[in-house]
């Protein structure tokens, strides 16, 4: 091909690659939706790179390598940063990570180099400015020099000081202090899991989750997220300056900012290398979704005299992780049905493994995802794991299609009970209409039973799902009237009676093929769901099989029974809020049943309160307000709840305790103790004190039991007093410990 031929063939590319590069810009940082993988969109990039690369001339000042991100949204105040914010250059590999340390060397001329690493978060960027100390404003990343003022949002997050501690590192009179918003991997499952029970559309990854909830109109909706900010550097900054890198990051923790995680400083490439490798190897347990780490000069000075190009420090990379995604094929698309009647269609996949484990089963969350991405029956598709947690579906393999692929169809009757499948107005969802579907009615057992709820140890998936195939249990009432000896005849799997070490005597005795049969169990309803009731993802342990190679069912057993029976029995007393909480009503989480709880005197005063009473209370808006007057509005709702009284079951208010020993303090529980921690955050509330659900600067003393997690490490850094469970029960006036009669969790 001739120069100029091959010249125009580049022209033609390179605005090609622009233009899809900016469309994919726009997706992901004005509308937080991204359209392609990151890997996918790193491989765009890289080829416009490499094409502007080899013909200069042709590189406009319009293209995505010139500039990061994408152009500040509208709906938000435009915020113009102090000091640009710049993306940074990726490597994926020991050589191309050998060729930026060469550069730097080179420029430095062969000055000794020490490196600071870090997770690369993946998060939604925040640039905060202070003052004085004070925060003033806050704003995304934009375009680099303009982003998007969403202070109102910011300042509900905890983890963001509105005031720097003066007992810190000196406060520079302005600083911009950047950093990344992001939503913890268990906080973004369960965040997913409310959504999609409430037939509202999922979010696909952490970062989205992140991102959609910091750029809300409603700094409410905010507020209700779970939002974290890890401070990862600096911008412009007045009145003082740090040697380092480092140096930035000790005075951020100083101030109350939570630094970059793991972040630490290396003397060499080798050493980049082997931290590289490591955080490759933990994504999985982390607690934070990251892609790569971040590698850059420590010391301030050198990072002057290296500079930057117009979209990326010269002292800086992203040593990007290997993307974690598979490729398998969809063999079936069915509907699982959720408590509240929403359908949702999962992808049944031939297994593959992705990331340590065998993925099976993937949920397509509803109808508009399925038809925006066009996954069919029989296609191939790219899966990952969202956050290293939830697998989803990418999207179809469009080339190898062959043309047999089938449309999915949502169900017109519903696959548990056979009743009409309908789409209301204005939501995702489509929803069984029979109030009595037995799948609606075993979720809703699951969640009565929880631990949230009525706390009942031992009803777990397969024991409800046995009580309602059975016919044993048709109502919550029904749990009050079980004998042991029903109980004792159930399944449980020969897994769980290896942990239990098989404590019955009967506990170990494998029930025929006829007496499983004349119990109603079927194969189809083992380990099909996980305890909240999501399908499951990934294959439970081998089974253990006879000699005839069909897997035996083990007895529940008669003490497992009678500790189940017990469990139930002593739920019969719950507090107010446990019980509306456990009813199910859509929208009502337990913060909310907590309001209602304190608010009403009883179930009764609560089934007669009217919208503009319920819509008046702090923390429940107007939708909450007519979901719960339409709850206790329904008859057969009003009739179950006459069902329980008459089982025995009477909630007790919770005590306002205002001079008790904790009055006026905020505590949260993490880890294990003695006692449940629902138990533990009772007895808080009796002594006037509040249980807070997160960790934040407000928060007195955070409670640690045993295995307490990354929230031990979040109270040191925010100087939040950490006490153990000996000494809540002193503050309780419990020096003997936890009061008689509760069992240990």
């Amino acid at each position: 091909m001739a120069k100029a031929d091959e010249k125009s063939v580049a022209r033609r590319r390179l605005r090609a690659l622009a233009d899809e590069i900016a469309a994919h810009n726009r997706a992901y940082y004005e509308h937080d939706a991204p359209t392609v993988t990151d890997a996918e969109y790193d491989a765009l990039y890289r080829e416009l790179e490499d094409l502007e690369r080899r013909f200069p001339e042709l590189v406009e000042p319009s293209s995505p390598t010139q500039r990061p991100g994408s152009a500040p949204a509208t709906r938000f105040a435009p915020a113009r940063h102090d000091r640009p914010m710049l993306s940074l250059a990726n490597v994926f590999d020991r050589a191309s990570l050998e060729e930026f340390a060469a550069r730097v060397a080179k420029d430095l001329r062969g000055a000794e180099v020490r490196w600071a690493v870090e997770p690369k978060l993946d998060g939604l960027a925040l640039n905060l400015l202070y003052e004085d100390g004070r925060l003033m404003r806050a704003a995304t990343r934009g375009d680099g020099t303009t982003g998007e003022d969403v202070t109102a949002n910011a300042r509900t997050i905890a983890s963001i000081p509105r005031q720097l501690a003066p007992g810190g590192a000196p406060v520079p009179a302005r600083i911009e202090v950047r950093g990344e918003v992001v939503i913890l991997k268990k906080d973004f499952v369960q965040l997913n899991r409310e959504r999609e029970e409430q037939g509202e559309p999922v979010f696909a990854n952490p970062r989205n989750a992140a991102a959609g909830s910091l750029r809300q109109l409603d700094a409410k909706v905010t507020a209700a997220r779970p939002l974290v900010f890890y401070a990862h550097s600096h911008g412009a900054v007045e009145g003082r300056g740090f040697a380092s890198h480092s140096a930035f990051l000790e005075a951020a923790r100083s101030w109350g900012f939570l630094p970059s995680p793991d972040s630490c400083v290396v003397p060499d490439l080798e050493a980049v290398e082997a931290y590289h490798a490591r955080l490759e190897a933990e994504r999985e347990q982390l607690q934070v979704d990251l892609d790569g780490v971040v590698v850059k000069v420590d010391s301030s000075a050198q990072q002057e005299l290296l500079g930057e190009v117009a979209r990326s420090p010269r002292w800086a990379v992203a040593f990007k992780f290997r993307p974690r995604q598979a490729v398998t094929r969809v063999r079936d698309i069915t509907a699982s049905v959720g408590r509240l009647g929403a359908l949702t269609p999962v992808a049944e996949l031939e297994p593959v493994a992705l990331g340590g484990v065998t993925v099976s089963r993937a949920s397509l969350h509803n109808m508009d995802e399925i038809e925006r991405k066009d996954i069919r029956i029989g296609d191939f598709v790219t899966i990952e794991r969202a956050g290293d947690v939830i697998p989803y579906v990418v999207g179809p393999l469009l080339e190898r299609r062959s043309g047999d692929e089938q449309q999915f169809r949502m169900p017109l009757e519903c696959p548990a009970c056979g009743s009409a499948v309908v789409r209301l107005e204005g939501e995702a969802a489509w929803r069984c209409t029979d109030r009595q579907c037995p799948a609606q009615f075993k979720e809703s057992l699951r969640h009565f039973a929880s631990k949230g709820a009525m706390d009942i140890d031992g009803l777990g998936d397969r024991v409800v799902s046995q009580l309602v195939d059975q016919g044993l249990v048709r109502s919550f009432a029904d749990l009050y009237r079980l004998e042991p000896g029903v109980l004792a005849k159930l399944e449980r799997t020969p897994e769980k009676a290896a942990q239990e070490g098989e404590e019955d005597e009967d506990a170990g005795r494998a029930l025929d093929a006829q007496e499983a049969a004349d119990a109603g169990i079927r194969a189809e309803d083992r380990g099909d769901a996980d305890e909240h009731g999501a399908p499951r993802t990934t294959p439970t342990a081998a089974p253990s099989r006879g000699r005839g190679g069909a897997r035996k069912a083990i007895a529940l057993g008669a003490k497992n029974a009678a500790k189940i029976v017990a469990a139930i029995a002593a739920s019969r007393s719950p507090r107010l809020e446990r019980l509306v909480y456990a009813l199910g009503i859509r929208h009502v989480g337990e913060t909310a049943a907590g309001v209602l709880a304190r608010r009403f005197e009883s179930l009764e005063e609560l089934a007669d309160a009217d919208v503009a009473t319920l819509g008046d209370l702090a923390g429940i808006g107007p939708i909450m307000a007519a979901s719960i007057a339409a709850f206790f509005a329904d008859p057969s709702n009003r009739r179950m709840i006459e069902e329980l009284r008459e089982a025995g079951v009477e909630p007790t208010r919770p005590l306002q305790a205002d001079g008790g020993p904790l009055a006026g303090k905020t505590l949260l529980v993490t880890g294990t103790l003695s006692v449940p921690r629902s138990r533990a955050k009772d007895l808080i509330r009796e002594a006037g004190g509040t249980v807070a659900s997160s960790l934040s600067a407000n928060v007195d003393y955070l409670v640690v039991g045993a295995d307490p997690g990354s929230k031990l490490d979040k109270a040191v850094a925010l100087a939040v007093p950490v006490i153990d469970e000996d000494a809540l029960w002193t503050m309780l006036g419990r020096k003997g410990g936890a009061p008689g009669g509760d069992q240990g969790a």
